[in-house]
């Protein structure tokens, strides 16, 4: 380890300094994954596909999800599949009975909060969590967030500095569980950070699936049809986003140990916008075989209703700081490249 990366270590903590050199003397083993354990609290859309990617790696890797079913093809899988369900009152108390979790080196959290409940991990069992963290081999904690701590900003342009305004409950519970992980990092020396989502869309989950599957608009994605701007990103950018935090420590040191990024990419257009573009790729590759779109913007123009504010939010700082370089800049790219890789849904 370079002498230099240490030359602002004064400010840090004992344990942050421990953390530190650990992580910097365990970074080579990253290239090839042999050392690597990743335990992904909610197996789900992003957690599987990344779970993958890493495994090919050869990364060992574990986490939660919330039926036997799952739990079952996840083992399947090749992942270390334990069960949590996090949308109950009271939720399991596994993390006690893993201790396997002293062998993990990168913790990544996609579980959401629960409103008027909080954090399920941390509510449940924060300090197990944390004598975990403190007496095991974790260099790399991330936790997922969402733009919409950010509230309704009038349209306006938002960083990673504009400060958090969360209006909904949803939103609000979501930040608080921000803070609460970064805490976490704090305290033990673990950095931790913050990737803020756009709506994420992929295979199996977009607009031309829901318009194929003909499905009537929630009322919750009826008031987001309101919406003048929509950030949003693809499944797989957000796992180009992930790894691009791995190699964070090696530019230095400062806020080494708490960063946030958002992740979105780079247009904001309606939801309109995206099902009319949906719609026609559809018509093309597969004329006459579905309805007149009823995904059309409302036209109420209640703009003050829809979900998670008014706002455009940048990504310059993860390209900057995570070389990220988007597969799918718009939603045209990921859509068309979606449609490509779909079977005739209509056989």
């Amino acid at each position: 380890m370079e002498l230099s990366k240490l030359s602002t270590s004064a400010w840090l903590l004992p344990s942050q300094f421990h953390h530190l050199c650990r992580m910097e003397c365990a970074r080579t083993s990253v290239d090839d994954g042999s050392l690597n354990r990743m335990f992904i609290l909610g197996l789900g859309f992003v957690g599987q596909l990344f779970g993958s990617q890493l495994k090919k790696q050869n990364w060992h890797i574990g986490g939660t999800c919330r039926s036997e079913i799952k739990n079952a093809r996840l083992r399947e899988m090749g992942f270390d599949a334990q069960l949590f369900n996090n949308h109950t009152e009271h939720p399991i108390d596994y993390l006690g009975s893993l201790t396997s979790l002293e062998e993990v080196t990168h913790l990544l959290v996609s579980l959401p909060p629960v409103v008027g409940y909080g954090d399920p991990v941390l509510d449940q069992c924060e300090d197990r969590l944390r004598r975990r963290i403190a007496n095991g081999n974790l260099q790399w904690l991330c936790y997922l967030s969402s733009t919409s701590v950010y509230g309704d900003c009038n349209g306006e342009w938002v960083d990673e500095d504009y400060p958090a305004n969360p209006k909904k409950a949803s939103a609000r519970a979501r930040f608080a569980a921000e803070n609460r992980w970064l805490s976490v990092g704090r305290d033990l020396g673990v950095p931790v950070q913050v990737l803020r989502l756009g709506g994420i869309y992929g295979p199996g989950r977009s607009a031309l699936d829901t318009i194929i599957k003909q499905e009537h608009l929630t009322e919750s994605q009826k008031m987001r049809e309101a919406r003048r701007y929509t950030s949003r990103i693809h499944v797989d950018d957000v796992c180009q986003a992930l790894k691009g935090t791995f190699d964070i420590p090696s530019s230095g040191l400062v806020d080494l140990l708490r960063r946030i990024y958002n992740v979105v990419d780079d247009d904001p257009a309606p939801r309109s916008e995206v099902f009319a573009f949906a719609s026609e790729l559809i018509e093309k590759e597969w004329p006459g075989k579905i309805k007149a779109s009823s995904y059309a913007c409302t036209s109420s123009g209640d703009h003050e209703r829809a979900e998670g504010g008014e706002k455009r939010v940048s990504n310059a700082r993860m390209k900057n700081e995570l070389g990220v370089k988007l597969l799918h800049p718009t939603y045209r790219s990921g859509l068309e490249d979606i449609i490509k890789m779909m079977e005739n849904p209509f056989q």
